[in-house]
């Protein structure tokens, strides 16, 4: 670092990363300061599956996947019922395709396109993801790449503080609390937070998502709202606190990830009392809400062998199957003993579906996609509600510039993920696959490039 303190100071070392090894690939000295000293396990990119949008890569091309960032904004705007940011969503839509290339090029993170199912509302297959389909690969490779490049130093455990701001009212330094409770003080002239939302805060989850606080919040105990508390000392402006990424499919044993590939394969969710509840097609987050109010909170997802063996390329998947959360069934009746739900209810769905996938009736909860018709022998595990983040937070241009709530921007600060406002619009319901990954990567990418232009 040079003696004035170093040009970009990044909290949180997520999808913080990828600005700190952008900002350091266009010369910049980057500090890293991250608050859990578990985060290669325990933040959310790592907790993630790794899907990252791009729209109109080369690996689209080469498949014959005719994309475009249009097309990608056009199923944000559909999917938030035309709520979302706009201007913001076609920003990251921009950069998605260019930004999976460097990760690639740059990086050399093996990346592939996912093309054997389709996530709720994304027109197109455009989710690039790492083998495994887990994001703590993906974190480790990136940390690999901070760790050989020397114009990034990490600081952890280490929590940003506070970030102070000049005469100007632009940034001039930080406070950093150290593990030993004291705080240091660093010059620089420009900082992103990249610390996540506030999923952690139960009191802020309860104040601005009260549907889904009684979920199983499964993310970093560090995603507080730390970049909340920064912002409103500086005047940020801030914007969707409501949004969120819920996700109905986390196996109560193991507390991992199912998945919603089994739905989109052809699967099916049963409350306790056997009954199906909704079209469990319209996206996983939006589900956790529904599974959150059905009697105890709690249900189980239903597939079938063709279905279980189509999920094993996902670590999360393999990680539920291992821990003895799926149970097996040879028909209806013996998936009813089973899993303790009642007979003739249980019977009575899979008929029903039966009649779905194959046309001969519609759907009530008006489902259309059926991949696959379930046969036995039938596998089912048991599954809870959960929050996994928040996609509110301080409002961000083009550049993933901070915003005051006159629209100018506070001088070197940055947000990026959960920290800054996403593209999902209000609620639950607007999220689509991989918006928080991309949030978290493509504005740290584009804060970075900023960042740059700016010394």
């Amino acid at each position: 670092m040079n003696s004035k303190g170093p040009d970009l100071v990044v909290a949180g070392a997520g999808g913080g990363l990828v600005a700190a090894l952008r900002a350091a690939e266009r010369g910049l000295d980057v500090l890293v300061v991250e608050a859990s000293e578990h985060f290669k396990r325990g933040n959310n990119t790592a907790m993630s599956t790794a899907m990252i949008p791009g729209a109109g890569s080369r690996w689209q091309r080469e498949q014959g996947v005719e994309d475009s960032p249009q097309l990608f904004v056009d199923d944000v705007m559909r999917k938030t019922r035309g709520t979302a940011d706009q201007r913001l969503a076609l920003a990251l839509a921009n950069v998605s395709a260019p930004l999976v290339e460097w990760l690639a090029d740059h990086l050399k993170v093996q990346l592939d396109l996912v093309t054997d199912f389709s996530y709720p509302g994304h027109s197109q297959s455009r989710c690039h993801t790492v083998e495994g389909r887990h994001g703590s690969a993906l974190l480790d490779h990136l940390v690999r790449c901070v760790t050989d490049e020397p114009r990034i130093d990490m600081l952890i455990p280490a929590r940003l503080a506070n970030v102070s701001v000049g005469a100007s009212g632009a940034v001039n330094g930080v406070s950093v609390r150290l593990r030993d409770g004291s705080t240091e003080s660093i010059r620089t002239p420009a900082v992103l937070l990249a610390t996540n939302g506030y999923g952690a805060n139960s009191e802020l989850v309860s104040n601005y998502v009260p549907e889904i606080a009684s979920a199983r919040y499964h993310g970093s105990e560090y995603s507080a709202g730390d970049a909340l508390t920064i912002g409103q000392r500086l005047g940020a402006d801030f914007a969707f606190l409501d949004s969120y990424q819920g996700h109905a499919a986390l196996s109560k044993k193991a507390a991992t990830l199912v998945g919603w590939a089994t739905v989109m394969h052809g699967g099916v969710i049963l409350d306790l009392e056997g009954r199906r509840f909704g079209d469990e097609t319209s996206g996983y987050s939006e589900y956790a809400a529904l599974l959150a109010a059905r009697p105890q909170s709690e249900g189980w997802i239903v597939f079938d062998r063709y279905i279980y063996d189509k999920c094993l390329v996902f670590d999360d998947f393999r990680q539920t199957v291992d821990s003895g959360a799926a149970v097996w069934a040879d028909d209806a009746a013996d998936l009813a003993r089973v899993t303790g739900l009642p007979e003739s209810a249980v019977v009575g769905e899979l008929a029903a579906l039966e009649s779905y996938a194959r046309g001969s009736a519609a759907d009530p909860y008006g489902r259309t996609s059926f991949e696959h018709e379930l046969m036995a022998p039938y596998v089912a595990v048991k599954i809870v509600p959960a929050l996994f983040h928040t996609q509110g937070g301080l409002v961000v241009d083009q550049s993933a510039r901070v915003l005051k709530p006159n629209g100018l921007p506070i001088g070197g600060l940055y947000a990026s993920g959960g920290a800054a406002m996403g593209i999902s619009g209000h609620g639950a319901a607007g999220y689509l696959a991989g918006n928080g990954l991309l949030s978290a990567l493509g504005l740290s990418y584009l804060a970075a490039d900023a960042a740059a232009d700016s010394v």
